[in-house]
């Protein structure tokens, strides 16, 4: 066993204290999941000689981090008062938020651009005026009930999470058992299938669950959720879970984890946390509105919030004795992040590239293809067939266009079915330009209330957006999200509007007809041959999207009072290829071949069989690489 795998936590301790200078005043070091805490009386200190932090890290090789004691945090509205006193007016504070797990201030403002040292602003002089560590993000122009529902859970139970962080950071930095290192790979959903993306690494030191979603298309239970029963996995075994993006296929299984006794740790991106609570929200709403039985309720929705450990992209954080995460950009939707284990003393890196769109859009940067070492690359395929190759974007953004300024010069409505996260906000950046520019006829465009709060958690992270878009956001003089083009629909009384009789564009979930507002529209919408649906998503099989797009001239949805209708579709379809956050089969070879080293293995899943075939096919012909294509419930030794 290496020097390095016997440093146990003593010894770590034992260094942070021996390089602390006594000015520092550091009263305590403790856990706080992935990260080392340092409790001290004059954080002024060490923010101030910040030097010494990084010589700490380099040292220790883990992450440290600075809190305040809490015997010199001002009372909360004390605090609050210097804050409102300190900052000028002119940046418009929305939200002052107080962690107290944590000692974490978080003021939320409209205008931190104008926060400069230049004028005045010091962050280091705050948090020593309040005790508090003071962090200052963007608020979005909406009030975002997500961003809401995260600080209320967070707050109601402080002492719970800091038992949760010192217990998360003692299972992290226990002493490794073993210096051998074995990997392996189970199964579990989205192989050779999209939807309830989830599988599990395992070593002799750890047990990681990546993802862990649902299929909304499937028929049966055993198709439709993670198959953690063929796996035997108790629940107390897992190191943590990670998440790669907040679409339901690859989380909104989480909650039950939690519901049935799963007490550790989520790693996600920041803008992840959010949204997943955005749409697992929104799922126990729409079961309880549609008389269902849903999978989970607001309870278990708020474990998650108070498990969740967001991390920066590009950031190393230890998740387990033998194993560090990085994330970075997939470009697929908002935070959507690759997962980039790293196995061992480096003996077996694995990178997976969840959805992820290796091309960059309005919305989002291209996907990061930069790693020091992938030797496992598991990929998506989801338009992993040769005919899958999609058109330019200027092609695709045209087509667009002219077929809604077909329907609208005929006086028909254009329904577009879209998640409301990631394609939702694409779309709304057409139209926004395209309507600007005179190129498509103006007609007002309905959103409904799930995409604008969707699109303010967007606004409240411009970092995680496109170069372009960030500088429009962060100036705040032409936010595309926010122009009076478009009116948010934030009530179903009020869908009236949208379904007069005259030309307008709809926006509605979910993109795949599988229940919400969309049905309402839908309903209305479908049988006049002057309409027109449009889709610009994926369609799963099995969905009542996938089943229009298929031709279907007549089918059933549940109605409010929970009888059956029977819906004919006379109204054109169409689908518009080109808008999708996925890879085409062009850019999944193309991330390939950019990976160095050469890759030792390459498993592919996330798609239908047949694409993902094409996908396994070709990777192996061109590269000379072993690549194969499991099916769900397979044990595949890695390392």
């Amino acid at each position: 066993m290496s020097q390095k795998q016997n440093m146990n936590s003593m010894g770590i301790m034992g260094t942070i204290l021996q390089s602390i200078p006594a000015e520092a005043e550091v009263t305590r070091i403790e856990y706080e999941g992935p990260r080392i805490a340092l409790y001290t009386k004059r954080p002024e200190f060490l923010l101030t000689n910040n030097y010494i932090i990084s010589e700490l890290v380099n040292t220790v090789k883990k992450r440290v981090t600075i809190r305040t004691e809490k015997s010199i945090r001002k009372p909360e509205s004390e605090a609050k008062e210097i804050i409102m006193n300190y900052l000028p007016k002119e940046v418009e504070i929305s939200n002052i938020f107080f962690d107290s797990a944590l000692g974490d201030l978080i003021i939320e403002v409209k205008k931190p651009q104008l926060l400069t040292p230049e004028a005045g602003f010091n962050l280091v002089e705050l948090t020593h005026k309040t005790g508090w560590k003071v962090k200052v993000k963007r608020a979005a122009p909406i009030n975002s009930t997500s961003i809401q529902s995260v600080y209320n859970a967070i707050k109601t139970a402080p002492e719970a999470r800091e038992k949760f962080y010192r217990e998360t950071g003692e299972r992290i930095f226990r002493s490794r058992l073993s210096s051998d290192v074995e990997v392996s790979l189970l199964t579990l959903g989205a192989f050779g299938e999209v939807g309830r993306s989830s599988f599990l690494i395992q070593t002799k030191e750890s047990k990681v669950l990546i993802d862990c979603g649902i299929n909304p298309g499937a028929k049966n239970p055993w198709d439709a959720y993670p198959r953690l029963d063929w796996a035997d996995i108790d629940l107390e075994d897992i190191d943590c879970v990670v998440i790669s993006h907040a679409h339901l296929d690859h989380h909104g299984f989480l909650p039950v984890l939690y519901k049935y006794g799963y007490d550790g740790p989520v790693f996600c991106s920041e803008p992840t946390l959010p949204l997943m609570t955005l749409l697992q929200t929104d799922y126990v709403k729409v079961s309880s509105m549609e008389g269902s039985k849903a999978l989970y309720d607001l309870r278990d929705v708020r474990e998650v919030i108070r498990h969740c450990i967001t991390l920066n992209y590009g950031l190393v954080t230890d998740i387990s004795p033998d194993m560090k995460l990085v994330l970075n950009n997939a470009g697929h939707i908002l935070g959507s992040s690759t997962v980039h284990l790293h196995i061992g003393d480096g003996d077996h890196n694995i990178l997976y590239t969840g959805d992820f769109k290796f091309g960059k859009t309005r919305l989002l940067e291209s996907a990061v293809k930069d790693y020091p070492r992938v030797e496992t690359l598991i990929t998506e395929s989801t338009y992993g067939a040769k005919e899958d190759i999609m058109p330019s974007r200027e092609e695709v953004e045209l087509s667009f266009v002219n077929t809604i300024n077909g329907t609208l010069s005929e006086g028909g409505k254009v329904l577009i079915p879209v998640p409301a996260v990631g394609r939702a906000q694409e779309i709304m950046l057409v139209l926004d330009e395209y309507m600007r520019l005179g190129k498509l006829i103006e007609a007002p465009i309905f959103v409904e209330g799930m995409i604008s709060e969707a699109t303010a958690i967007h606004v409240a992270y411009p970092e995680y957006l496109s170069h372009e878009l960030r500088a429009k956001i962060i100036s705040g003089d032409s936010n595309p999200f926010f122009t009076e083009y478009f009116i948010n629909i934030e009530h179903p009384n009020n869908r009236e509007e949208a379904l007069q009789d005259k030309p307008a564009i709809i926006m509605a979930t979910s993109g795949m007809l599988e229940g919400g507002p969309v049905l309402e529209y839908f309903e209305e919408i479908a049988p006049l041959e002057k309409n027109k649906i449009v889709f610009v998503s994926y369609q799963i099989p099995g969905t009542l999207g996938r089943r229009i797009l298929d031709g279907a001239k007549q089918v059933s949805i549940m109605g409010d009072n929970g009888k059956i209708k029977i819906v004919d579709i006379k109204c054109k379809v169409e689908k518009i290829e080109g808008f999708s956050g996925h890879s085409d089969y062009n850019q999944i070879i193309k991330f390939v071949s950019r990976l160095r080293p050469k890759l030792q293995r390459v498993i592919a899943g996330h798609g239908e069989k047949k694409k993902t075939e094409n996908v396994v096919n070709s990777i192996s012909r061109i590269f000379k690489i072993p690549t194969i294509q499991p099916s769900v419930q397979e044990a595949i030794k890695l390392y």
